[in-house]
């Protein structure tokens, strides 16, 4: 959730717009940014390959532009002790359009909007952690922290960032 507060005071013919952005989120301008996280998947948790629950835990990263299709590759998701993923395919996302990136097996392609990361064990931490969206140029997109006592009032492991 992101709050703005806004102030404007007149003086000498000038206005002065203040803004203030609380500290669980770094606004940068960027047209991709993280929508949201299954930071805890359903069930008990399991990192088997074959039988485990990885697929079910993922970071929606969606394209906020209302013009501007976003090339995917070189993007980067890191989480706060250094775990990374880097899209190293070519995935475009039209305006309004996003991807959900699972743990597990599987393709990083455009079909069904979802990249697997090819890594079957947890990337998120249940209690808290803090998720990096990284540019291509290694310039920040975006990142939150969220900790599971403050952010999932509902207590069903998801966390939406930005609407």
């Amino acid at each position: 959730m992101r709050i703005r507060m806004l102030a404007a005071t007149a003086a000498a013919g000038t206005l002065a717009v203040l803004a203030a952005v609380p500290a669980h989120a770094t606004e940068y301008s960027s047209a991709l940014k993280i929508k949201g996280v299954q930071y805890d998947a359903p069930g008990r948790d399991s990192n088997s390959c074959s039988t485990g629950n990885t697929k079910d835990e993922y970071l929606t990263i969606k394209n906020y532009s209302a013009h501007t299709t976003v090339n995917l590759k070189g993007y980067v998701v890191k989480d706060k002790v250094g775990n990374h993923y880097t899209f190293s395919q070519n995935h475009y996302l039209q305006p309004g359009d996003y991807v959900k990136l699972r743990g597990g097996h599987g393709t990083e392609s455009d079909s069904k909007n979802v990249a697997y990361r090819s890594n079957c064990n947890f990337i998120w931490n249940n209690d808290k952690d803090t998720i990096y969206l990284y540019k291509p140029s290694g310039a920040g997109a975006d990142s939150h922290a969220y900790t599971k006592a403050a952010n999932d009032r509902d207590g069903n492991g998801y966390i939406t960032f930005h609407g």
